[in-house]
């Protein structure tokens, strides 16, 4: 349906139906902007979290999400498909800050013993998300001609929900403690997050993990490679993010749909099989975070 607005929109322009090739190309415009906004967002975390905080930065990060929620989902109003493309390139933006703060965030927040489990929880509400997604975007729900910029505006729900509500939440206490030097906040934040009084123990851990930090020095990104220390660590994890992208597994939620088409999958069955790997998607991340 947006292809088909894409050529609509075209046509109106400049009375011509659009070319196969080009509708192509700014479909693959549309797809790809998404990682190139991730990469950007990802490059401002540094700075923001340093500056702003953990919980600062998810509040301002929710505004990305937000706007590009209004801008696709008043696409088809304005009749420019050139706005769903810059909205990919924000909510890349968006997903970029996300996917690296909030388990930041969590893993300052979350006691010692539960920091694994909790480290995982925000993969297991991505797959979620993408199931709920799928499932919305049903041709019986929002999947249809007339649904689906109310389904792309949907996507700022969660952020406003987090907007509203994040404010109501303590800073990381690390971040209050290390980097902001103010020891009675943090002991504030432990206090309202474990429920009880006595939190020196986790004070003085927080003291001895940045006086090791201090000791080690900090590490450049020549020195990580190159050091035999962290060799077969560094390897590893590249050696699993590499397998991860390179199975294609981006691709298969991306064109799904035409995948399943070209392999012979009933027109009318797509869209349930399409759910049916979203739902695969959450059960394989429920196994993650119970192990």
């Amino acid at each position: 349906y947006v292809q088909d607005f894409y050529n609509r929109t075209y046509l109106d322009r400049t009375g011509v139906p659009m070319d196969s090739g080009f509708r192509t190309l700014l479909w693959s415009l549309t797809v790809s902007m998404f990682p190139l906004g991730g990469l950007f967002g990802s490059l401002m975390v540094w700075p923001l979290v340093n500056n702003c905080g953990r919980k600062g930065t998810l509040l301002i990060n929710n505004l990305f999400s937000i706007a590009a929620a209004i801008l696709m989902g008043t696409s088809e109003l304005a009749k420019t498909f050139e706005v769903i493309i810059l909205s990919r390139v924000i909510m890349g933006i968006f997903a970029g800050l996300a996917s690296n703060v909030v388990p930041m965030f969590l893993g300052e927040m979350s006691p010692k013993n539960l920091r694994g489990a909790v480290g995982v929880v925000p993969q297991l509400f991505i797959t979620v998300g993408i199931l709920a997604a799928q499932i919305l975007g049903l041709s019986s729900i929002l999947g249809n001609a007339k649904g689906w910029p109310v389904l792309l505006g949907l996507t700022g729900i969660p952020s406003l929900i987090q907007l509203l509500t994040l404010p109501f939440f303590p800073e990381s206490p690390r971040y209050l403690l290390i980097q902001k030097g103010n020891e009675e906040q943090a002991r504030r934040a432990l206090q309202r997050l474990r429920g009880w009084e006595d939190v020196e123990d986790e004070i003085e851990e927080m003291y001895q993990e940045d006086r090791s930090e201090k000791e080690e020095g900090q590490f450049s990104v020549l020195s990580l490679c190159t050091f035999r220390g962290l060799r077969w660590q560094l390897i590893s994890v590249i050696v699993m993010m590499m397998g991860q992208q390179l199975s294609g597994v981006n691709g298969v939620f991306y064109y799904a749909d035409r995948i399943f088409e070209s392999a012979g999958v009933d027109s009318s069955s797509i869209q349930y099989v399409t759910v049916s790997t979203g739902a695969i998607n959450v059960v394989m991340t429920l196994l993650a975070v119970s192990l």
